[in-house]
């Protein structure tokens, strides 16, 4: 199998650390699972092509770019996704699994293909069936590699909830320590008499206030244990 020619010490010098967002994992998924779609569809209408099927080649041409770059913007990056994030993802790719050298060998046999269809040259049949021959492996790495961006995503989502249980029980701490506050500067505001009355009104907005704390954190921990 050929080499992938991306370059690994472009693509994994430095693994990405930054937080990312569930949106971005939304993207990731979804890209992957375009290269899943695409590929099928781009052998599919080769073979169509080869059979003589009018505009079978343009279908798979725009199959193919469409595969391309999905595969570019997962390993480099693009305005969307931060392409090589994380150290399972680097193993995807440039590990055990050697994925992008697979997906890049599948781009490259492609496009000869459709190139030796378009120009029915002799090697044209011979490249077809080591196209069709390579798909179902190759749709097996694309499917291991989906699978780790899903583990991902769900590794993600356990963390956020975690943290904002966090965030929730420093909030619903400070609002039980607000309210011991309120209560006793509303005995002090008690005991001042008259002199005590506009402080007792502030002491009971703030007892009000730590009250409408206690049940948006309620409400927010309820969602963090979904």
């Amino acid at each position: 199998m050929q080499n992938s020619g991306t370059g690994k010490s472009e693509t994994t010098s430095a693994v990405d650390t930054k937080p990312l967002s569930g949106e971005v994992f939304g993207a990731l998924i979804n890209l992957s699972g375009r290269r899943r779609f695409t590929s099928q569809r781009l052998v599919l209408y080769a073979v169509l092509a080869s059979q003589g099927h009018e505009g079978a080649t343009t279908i798979a041409r725009e199959a193919l770019a469409l595969f391309r770059g999905a595969h570019t913007a997962l390993v480099k990056g693009s305005d969307t996704v931060p392409g090589i994030f994380c150290e399972e993802v680097r193993e995807a790719y440039f590990g055990r699994l050697d994925g992008d050298a697979q997906i890049v060998y599948f781009i490259n046999l492609a496009e000869r293909t459709l190139n030796a269809i378009d120009d029915s040259l002799r090697d044209a049949p011979a490249l077809l069936e080591e196209l069709v021959r390579i798909t179902t492996p190759m749709l097996s790495v694309l499917n291991q590699i989906t699978s780790v961006y899903e583990e991902q995503s769900k590794r993600h989502a356990l963390l956020m909830k975690k943290q904002l249980r966090g965030i929730m029980t420093d909030i619903e701490t400070i609002a039980k320590q607000a309210k011991m506050v309120s209560f006793n500067a509303r005995i002090v505001a008690a005991r001042a008499g008259q002199a005590g009355k506009e402080f007792s009104v502030v002491a009971g907005v703030l007892s009000n206030i730590t009250t409408e704390i206690d049940d948006l954190v309620k409400v927010a921990l309820s969602g963090a244990a979904a």
